[in-house]
């Protein structure tokens, strides 16, 4: 499993994955990704500080990623995160929180006392195919509720059940509304959902252009940002 990479081109930073505790929802049906976690949290503090010594600050913008959410870090992981921003000259720090702790997002802001980016996974606008196909648990009410509490969005494209119609919809849609967005083309798994090959390579031609757009990541694979594995 590789855990440390740099990002060398659009918003240029070092990326972590790190090891927490499982998944607080883990209840995505497209998800086997959560996988990678243990309850055992000295020995996830252990490995996650071997990665974090990687860090350098060549960039001062730090993202972290672990098999779920920030919040299921250890503790100790989460001071030495707030440690590694003074010492390296970390300005910018991104993570990614489930919609069901966003309350709780103010309080982590306020603890790491640095310019935070929150995302989370919305996989897509469309309510329906959102929650009544993907179980996202993510049912805001509007577009300004969500952005209130995060950064930026992860959209996902190239799945059974999504038309051409919804992904530019929610193409648009973060583009309108978010600074940085992701999207992640669907690659098949070990769940029941599958991808829809097709569509995948409409999308690559339609939206070749997102490889140039500056507030937008595209992950053609899971480990394009360099790190992951089978």
């Amino acid at each position: 499993m590789v855990r440390y990479s740099v990002i060398n081109r659009k918003l240029k930073r070092e990326i972590v994955l790190l090891k927490g505790r499982p998944c607080l929802w883990g209840r995505c049906r497209f998800c086997d990704y959560i996988e990678d976690n243990s309850p055992d949290d000295e020995g996830n503090r252990r490995l996650n500080d071997e990665v974090l010594d990687r860090v350098t600050g060549e960039f001062g913008v730090l993202e972290v990623i672990n098999s779920g959410n920030i919040f299921e870090l250890p503790q100790a992981t989460l001071d030495r995160i707030k440690e590694l921003t003074r010492e390296k000259g970390i300005h910018t720090l991104m993570f990614e929180a489930h919609w069901v702790y966003r309350k709780q997002l103010t309080a982590l802001r306020e603890f790491f006392g640095t310019n935070c980016m929150a995302l989370t996974g919305v996989e897509s606008f469309d309510r329906d195919f959102r929650e009544g196909v993907l179980n996202k648990g993510c049912p805001f009410c509007s577009i300004e509720e969500l952005k209130s509490y995060f950064d930026s969005v992860c959209l996902m494209v190239g799945v059974e059940g999504q038309n051409r119609e919804m992904i530019a919809r929610d193409i648009e849609i973060a583009r309108e509304n978010f600074d940085h967005f992701t999207v992640n083309v669907y690659v098949n798994n070990t769940t029941p959902i599958k991808a829809d090959p097709e569509l995948i390579d409409w999308f690559r031609e339609e939206y070749a252009w997102l490889e140039d757009y500056e507030k937008c990541d595209v992950l053609w694979n899971n480990t394009d940002f360099g790190v992951g594995g089978d």
